[in-house]
């Protein structure tokens, strides 16, 4: 190796020092396995913003973080529900659309949508949405309910019965207290919007029946569990039961792992692309939400993760088994079933808050 001078060294140093202050950082806060591998070396490649990617399996443990301030992160991707009262308490900046012109590609319907929860999609544009479903291994809930087996229906996590022939396999229900309450409602053929305490105790009532039955409450490791076989039931998010579904064919193991869309209906939700109010660098922010709206590389996520997304112009670009997937965009008849997340009253959230921590704890 050439050794350089001092007076060489003190030159290179001295010109590398601009491109060292000029280096810019994006800080990303996003769900666990919800980007496609090559997205954010290519976001890098194209605008030369280093990305540092951080995850999190929960929307409360994201809540937490920004309601503490100062969180570092420039995007984060809350869900629709969490973002309306999170916008409330200030906690994001309007988004600068001038700076996002990918926005031209989105699916007017679905923003219309999102707009129930942030007026004039002033502070987050869609990520990518999904429902809440079932998902389920078919060999072990056949062996143990037979032909009758109803995978169709919610009756296969809240029926005591049917849930106690599962539980040797393990069920899940997800760490999300406002996606299963609605759902355990909708299943009562109670309002699932319903803000009504004693029908939230209804709710609660359902989910103690079978919390005996349920092995855990968690929002992402029934995606590696349904694929290994170690449950053979979860409520989970669409997306995810896929991926499962894809990791189970890849590994050869046997495990055929199905999602339905009940036919009591499901929740549709939408995960969110938003600016903390603090955020460090907002232009930074504002290049990578362009860059993720981008129609080929917004496909490109989505034929990863298996979640739909709202980018209309990606749709050419996205593999012809996903786009075709009824599970993934579910058709009309389906749609007609789903219901949103509901935005609830602060005093209404405390009676969930502590409904939720009843059931989850069972005390």
């Amino acid at each position: 190796m050439r050794r350089l001078g001092s007076a060489t060294v003190a030159t290179a140093v001295l010109a590398a020092m601009p491109a060292l202050a000029q280096e810019q950082v994006v800080h990303i806060y996003n769900w666990s396995d919800y980007i496609a591998e090559d997205t954010l070396d290519r976001f890098q490649a194209a605008t030369g913003i280093r990305p540092v990617y951080d995850v999190f399996d929960s929307n409360e443990t994201l809540e937490a973080k920004l309601l503490a301030g100062n969180s570092g992160y420039d995007v984060v991707v809350p869900t629709s529900h969490y973002l309306a009262r999170q916008i409330v308490a200030g906690l994001y900046q309007p988004l600068d659309k001038s700076k996002i012109p990918n926005l031209v590609h989105m699916d007017p319907e679905l923003m219309a949508r999102a707009a129930g929860y942030d007026p004039d999609n002033a502070h987050a544009v869609i990520y990518q949405w999904g429902t809440t479903g079932i998902g389920y291994n078919v060999d072990k809930v056949a062996e143990r309910l037979g032909e009758d087996a109803p995978a169709d229906s919610w009756a296969l996590i809240f029926d005591p019965a049917v849930a106690a022939k599962l539980a040797d396999c393990g069920i899940s229900l997800l760490n999300e207290s406002n996606d299963v309450l609605q759902t355990a409602l909708n299943y009562l053929g109670i309002d699932p919007m319903s803000q009504n305490p004693d029908d939230l105790e209804k709710a609660a009532q359902l989910l103690e029946a079978v919390r005996p039955h349920i092995r855990y409450f968690h929002s992402s490791q029934y995606i590696s569990d349904l694929a290994n076989g170690e449950i053979c039931v979860s409520m989970g998010w669409s997306g995810d039961v896929l991926q499962a579904q894809s990791r189970a064919i890849d590994a050869g193991n046997g495990v055929d792992v199905a999602y339905v869309i009940p036919k009591e209906g499901a929740l549709i939700w939408f995960d969110m692309m938003a600016i903390p109010a603090d955020a460090p660098n907002a232009d930074a922010a504002h290049a990578f939400i362009n860059f993720v709206l981008d129609p080929e590389i917004m496909a490109g996520i989505t034929n990863y993760v298996y979640f739909p997304n709202a980018v209309a112009a990606s749709k050419p670009f996205i593999d012809p088994e996903v786009l075709e997937d009824p599970t993934i965009y579910p058709p009309a008849e389906l749609q007609a079933k789903l219901f949103p997340s509901v935005v609830r009253d602060p005093r209404i959230e405390r009676t969930v808050t502590r409904l939720w921590t009843r059931v989850t704890t069972g005390r």
